[in-house]
């Protein structure tokens, strides 16, 4: 297995393509890729279908998919808001790809996976494709599938993203590949957050309001938490709350990762706390809070924790999709979440962009997240002993 990433941020087109493609070609030293993902700032759009030739033409993938992003990132840097083209090129021998075009029209999706792979990389428009919608129905349809990547950020409109899939140009829907055979794709899922106080039961609740934790009126509850907090968390709690959902009911104890985080919209008169998920009686839940220093801390020891469990794995490269509310909108430095993977995991090529929702499994179910890094690291298996 081979990866190799290169990027160029050349505001013309042509060039930027050919700047690209040269160095992936160099970079991979002759091997023949099966696999390119390209990702395109919106000043690159028109060229989506001008590299996919290229990539052919020069071995550097049989199969080719991409969408535009407002900030790409590729060897090493994450560049925001400015002309960036990133390609990522991957030799994956004894890996079986398979091309998915997916569309949801009148309340219908056409292109789903029926069965086989046990990877899927997925890129869509998020006015046009309900991915909350289908990664529900893979979970229950397909459960031992693992689906990551993002949803393409380059149009603020409908119509205005473009995604790419073997050469063929799409504005809307969603374009994948699936993934299966000698390969292990690891997803690292950092959702910017840590848990505060001790997790509740939900003893009422309505629609996205959760009325009551533990017999007693939600928000007396958080303000009986709020007061045993130091002040660095009460003032967190002010400026980024958040409220986790336990994936798991069955577990023991509750730790980092295993809750499907969410924003608090508000609270209401009557003491209810309002939040971006529709809330049952029954779930358990903890409070979150989210900031540079939280987010910083939950990217590096999610990463950390991967590298501890695997330290004799293979990994070849990795692919990153970032929230477009993270790089310098939410950190004091630039390329943190690519600096930081790339501190963990020295050396390792990887792209990726600044997407409009994040794609990737917690706790064994996959998820459309926000102000997360989703991380795909691919690791080439070990050979089996003699």
């Amino acid at each position: 297995m081979k990866c190799v990433s290169a990027l160029s941020t050349t505001t013309n087109t042509e060039a930027a393509i050919q700047e690209v493609v040269e160095r992936a070609a160099g970079l991979m030293e002759g091997a023949q890729a099966d696999l390119a993902l390209v990702f395109a700032s919106p000043q690159h759009a028109a060229g989506l279908e001008k590299i996919t030739e290229m990539i052919q033409s020069r071995g550097l993938g049989r199969h080719v998919l991409g969408c535009t992003g407002e900030s790409i990132v590729a060897e090493g840097q994450e560049v925001e808001g400015s002309a960036a083209l990133g390609l990522w090129s991957a030799h994956l021998p004894n890996v079986d790809l398979k091309p998915l075009r997916l569309t949801f029209e009148d309340g219908e999706f056409s292109g789903m996976p029926t069965a086989g792979g046990s990877s899927l990389l997925l890129l869509g428009d998020p006015f046009s494709f309900p991915a909350d919608q289908f990664l529900l129905r893979m979970n229950g349809e397909l459960p031992g599938l693992r689906v990551s990547g993002g949803m393409a950020s380059g149009g603020n409109v409908p119509g205005k993203n473009r995604l790419i899939l073997d050469g063929e140009i799409f504005e809307d829907g969603a374009v994948a590949i699936s993934l299966e055979g000698a390969i292990v794709l690891r997803t690292i899922v950092s959702q910017g957050c840590r848990p505060i106080g001790r997790p509740y039961v939900v003893t009422k609740a309505e629609q996205n309001l959760i009325r009551e934790l533990g017999r007693r009126p939600a928000l007396e509850v958080l303000g009986e938490l709020f007061a045993t907090l130091p002040p660095a968390d009460q003032h967190r709690v002010q400026h980024g709350l958040h409220v986790g959902r336990v994936i798991n009911e069955y577990q023991e104890s509750f730790q980092r990762g295993d809750f499907l985080v969410h924003n608090v919209l508000g609270a209401d008169e009557v003491g209810g706390i309002a939040i971006t998920d529709r809330v049952k009686v029954g779930q358990t839940v903890q409070f979150h809070v989210r900031d540079e220093e939280t987010a910083d801390e939950d990217l590096r020891a999610l990463l950390e924790k991967e590298r501890i469990l695997h330290p004799e794995s293979n990994v070849r490269g990795a692919l990153l999709f970032t929230c477009n509310g993270r790089g310098t909108r939410l950190f004091s430095q630039p390329h943190h979440d690519i600096a930081l993977l790339q501190n963990v995991f020295p050396a390792i090529p990887t792209a990726g962009f600044f997407a409009m929702g994040e794609l990737g499994p917690v706790g064994g179910q996959n998820f459309v997240h926000g102000y997360t890094a989703s991380v795909v690291l691919f690791e080439e298996p070990s050979s089996p002993s003699a």
